[in-house]
């Protein structure tokens, strides 16, 4: 038996940074969004007890690194699974880009494995399992749109963000996140304003979404690497309605209304950007079949 499960990416439309905590951790408040670029995964019961990841990128692991794998090594020893598995990952996210690619595999594979095994678990219980694997894990099981609080794992669900474009650009750069969080210097950080954001939302006022737009993660990525600060302004230049990097980058994303000014965007930054992207938000929450 095998059966096929979405990965989407996710933009964050606000991302603050409160303070660090006795865990190590960092005290966030993100609206994320999921956006229609996704990976997929197959999953398909084998013979033995091991579990297999099968990919084509080069830059996914296939071991116990691999955030799938450790979303189906959780289900096996929770719930006593005696069963193979191989975990086939067809990549379509960018890899180290911002966008929670590999949290998402982990979450799909969640999904996926609770209906494979019939385990029966409903989406906030597979939400409470995801916190174990990773930030971001907890919100790509719901999907959607939210706002993520504690270390990320704490989720209240928001309404969809009114309909636009949404243009995605990665440099051919990684970006290590401990390493952006290590930089922080939380009191000269310039805060973006999260209510707001969730104001606009609850209001679906596009202009507000726009102009609330702040991630407090920039000002450490942006000076350490120049080329996301530059695709920030070609993007601007372009056309772009508002403009920001995602997570701790280096993915940049542009809100666009009008789908005439789409192509143009996206053509402007294929002349020096080899990762471009031209989607649209998903908006609704994944389900339980």
């Amino acid at each position: 038996m095998k059966l096929m499960e979405k990965a989407p990416a996710k933009i964050n439309l606000a991302l603050d940074v409160l303070f660090k905590r006795p865990d190590g951790y960092h005290e966030v408040e993100m609206v994320m969004t999921t956006v229609d670029l996704a990976d997929r995964i197959e999953l398909k019961e084998i013979r033995g007890n091991q579990i297999e990841i099968l990919s084509h990128n080069r830059f996914v692991p296939d071991d116990q690194r691999n955030l799938a794998y450790q979303a189906a090594y959780l289900l096996k020893e929770r719930f006593g699974i005696n069963q193979g598995v191989s975990i086939g990952i067809e990549k379509n996210v960018p890899v180290a880009a911002g966008l929670a690619g590999g949290s998402s595999d982990a979450a799909a594979t969640l999904r996926g494995l609770n209906r494979l095994w019939k385990l029966n678990l409903s989406l906030d219980e597979l939400a409470v399992l995801g916190a174990e694997i990773g930030s971001d894990v907890s919100f790509c099981v719901y999907g959607g749109t939210a706002l993520a609080q504690g270390r990320g794992e704490i989720i209240t669900h928001l309404p969809v963000p009114p309909k636009c474009w949404v243009i995605l650009a990665k440099p051919t750069l990684g970006v290590s996140t401990a390493d952006v969080y290590k930089r922080l210097q939380l009191s000269q950080m310039i805060h973006p304003n999260v209510k707001g954001m969730i104001g606009a939302l609850e209001e679906g006022d596009y202009a507000n979404v726009c102009s609330g737009l702040g991630n407090v993660l920039e000002e450490v990525t942006l000076p350490l690497y120049p080329e996301v600060a530059n695709i920030k302004e070609q993007m601007r230049t372009f056309g772009a309605d508002a403009v920001l990097m995602s997570g701790s980058g280096p993915t940049v994303f542009g809100l666009v209304e009008h789908e005439s000014r789409v192509q143009r965007i996206y053509n402007g930054l294929r002349g020096f950007c080899d990762q471009v992207y031209a989607v649209r938000m998903l908006g609704d929450r994944n389900t339980i079949e």
